[in-house]
């Protein structure tokens, strides 16, 4: 009897077990697209195409749109190219149009284009003195200022006069944020003086990026509409909204910068395709826990943690980066800190702190917990408004040791 009981409760746990490894793989949250697939009836995997024609979309509007953006760049640039060349081999070759769209990528010699602009703005960079990227210009000149400090502080702690160590660090910090913000103002005004003047003289060049984007949405539409997906819930951002069948939802101009909130318009012929009420639900809290329209992104790099709280950090205007990270906060999660930012940012002051493109010191307002997935987590911290007019967004892991997607480490780790 004993064998008995003993064999029951041991089958009795493993289907317990089993209960419960269910119930957790039932409960793990869905993508957007699997939600769409689950309820339109759709086949599973059948809407990857739209996030990797959106992602081309998106790219090819961007440095259209804004070239300067990408100048002193090579390796973002590379890795936009390496991607879309993925993307565009994992098309449907049985399709007519997806084949058209991948020969007009070849045939347009769109990526030698995009070098020939990059190259034509580096050229214009140094006309008006600015030889290398603003992100590479701060970090030689914060390497070039704190070699000598540490040479210092060492020389210091040696001969057992630490104790004005602390003080040369505060000192230094101060000092180091001037250049920072002028460099900032500097790069702010040149794209400001010199985009129209580099959009009229590469117009050529431009307009044929431009039309290889039109060409990429009207492929994007057309199977939507083969699918019956409800045109109203693909929502997506661009800089510029002079393509065909558009919507513009909202729009937002800065300092001669302009996004839109864009969806794909009906032909005159097909009648709306009705919203599932599951999905019409679903949308007003999709709009308020993403930050669709925003591109001012700081990414903290280099942190150093205890128990989710960043000791330190350096702070990376990540510009080039807009799309992905974009694309990353539409496919999270949010919920806000229940930590007051003062705990999770204890040394967050003027001389340690994240900086406005016009140079001006951010103040946060909130904190959220960003979760792609359940699988994995990071900050989100919202600036105040700035007196410019900008609003700054930080994203950072919250552990330095935080095993960080593939996929990702672009963003964080690059």
């Amino acid at each position: 009897m004993k064998e008995k009981d003993k064999k029951e409760r041991i089958d009795s746990s493993n289907n317990d077990s089993k209960k419960l490894e269910g119930k957790s793989k039932k409960e793990k949250k869905k993508s957007q697209a699997e939600i769409l697939e689950e309820t339109l009836g759709l086949e599973p995997n059948s809407l990857a195409f739209i996030e990797k024609r959106l992602y081309i979309t998106r790219f090819m509007d961007y440095f259209s749109e804004e070239t300067l953006d990408f100048i002193y760049r090579d390796k973002q640039l590379e890795k936009y190219k390496t991607r879309i060349i993925e993307m565009m081999e994992s098309i449907d070759q049985k399709d007519e149009e997806d084949k058209l769209l991948k020969q007009s990528l070849e045939n347009k010699q769109i990526f030698k284009i995009c070098e020939q602009l990059k190259r034509s703005g580096e050229e214009l960079a140094l006309e008006k003195g600015i030889k290398q990227s603003i992100d590479k210009k701060i970090r030689n000149y914060s390497l070039f200022m704190g070699l000598p400090i540490i040479s210092v502080v060492l020389i210091l702690s040696i001969f057992n006069l630490a104790v004005f160590a602390f003080p040369l660090l505060c000192v230094f910090c101060g000092l180091s944020s001037y250049p920072r913000i002028h460099f900032l103002k500097k790069w702010q005004i040149f794209k400001e003086e010199n985009k129209i003047d580099f959009y009229t003289k590469n117009r050529e060049d431009i307009m044929i990026l431009k039309g290889f984007t039109g060409d990429s949405l009207k492929n994007i539409r057309r199977k939507l509409l083969e699918l019956k997906i409800p045109l109203q819930l693909i929502k997506f951002v661009l800089y510029s909204s002079d393509y065909e069948n558009l919507n513009i939802l909202t729009s937002r101009t800065q300092k001669s910068v302009s996004q839109y909130v864009l969806s794909f318009e009906y032909p005159p012929d097909v009648e709306p395709f009705a919203i599932p009420e599951s999905l019409a639900q679903l949308i007003p809290e999709e709009e308020k826990s993403t930050n669709k329209l925003e591109e001012n992104f700081v990414v903290l790099k280099s942190i150093k943690t205890t128990n989710g709280i960043i000791e330190n950090f350096i702070p990376t205007l990540k510009e080039e980066l807009v799309i992905e990270i974009n694309n990353l906060l539409n496919n999270c999660q949010f919920s806000k800190s229940t930590q007051d930012i003062d705990l999770i940012l204890p040394n967050y002051s003027p001389e340690n702190a994240i900086y406005c493109k016009c140079g001006e010191y951010v103040e946060i307002d909130n904190v959220q917990i960003c979760n792609l997935n359940d699988d994995f987590k990071f900050y989100l911290f919202e600036g105040k408004p700035c007196n410019c007019g900008e609003k700054i967004y930080a994203i950072s892991l919250m552990d330095q040791n935080t095993d960080v997607p593939e996929d990702l480490k672009q963003i964080f780790l690059d």
